[in-house]
């Protein structure tokens, strides 16, 4: 007895190399970025598991893969690979990117966490303030050497710009600049945080 296979009417008609469906795709053809989804997801997704070891996370860069490569379809050259090397190329980019949030916001909760331990002494810290806090010591951070003494000397110690003189022995008018030009950088990098 002699069984013949069909294939189901879900499964995607693509070449053994995917040419026909990376042209469609390239081309903007929707129906191709779902088809691309059910051919190529799992290994993409598989990847990204298997890197950032969280199932979620994989889900979100896995999406943000396919998101990625339909914005830049037209950046796809078939002469220099197959569509299915394009997408482990941006799936690498995207698992980079990823790590590099987590290692970010790792950096942001330890640094909140240096903050709040000096602030011992206050009982229930509000959360706000606490991040503001750490976008302030970040934001500082950035400022010439000068700007910031000028600045961490006028607001934490509570001296007047003749004080900050006298202690620094810089000249009054460059304790004035400093003031003026670190408060200045220092808005800046706040709004953009």
């Amino acid at each position: 007895m002699t069984t013949t296979r069909t294939s189901s009417p879900t499964a995607p008609s693509v070449h053994h190399d995917g040419s026909d469906l990376a042209a469609r795709f390239a081309a903007g053809d929707e129906s191709a970025l779902a088809e691309a989804y059910r051919t190529w997801g799992v290994m993409v997704q598989g990847m990204c598991r298997r890197t950032l070891g969280d199932v979620h996370e994989a889900e979100d860069v896995t999406q943000t893969v396919f998101l990625a490569a339909w914005r830049g379809r037209a950046g796809f050259r078939p002469e220099r690979g197959a569509f299915s090397a394009w997408l482990v190329g941006i799936t690498r980019r995207k698992i980079a990117d990823a790590l590099e949030a987590r290692s970010r916001r790792a950096t942001l909760v330890a640094t909140a966490g240096s903050l709040l331990a000096v602030g011992e002494g206050q009982t229930g810290a509000d959360p706000q303030s606490v991040l503001d806090r750490v976008l302030i010591s970040q934001s500082l951070a950035e400022l010439s050497v000068q700007q910031r003494t000028v600045i961490e000397l006028a607001f934490f110690e509570d001296l007047t710009q003749t004080q900050i003189a006298q202690v620094t022995g810089w000249p009054l008018g460059t304790v004035k600049s400093h003031a003026r030009r670190g408060l200045r950088r220092l808005g800046d990098c706040l709004s953009h945080r």
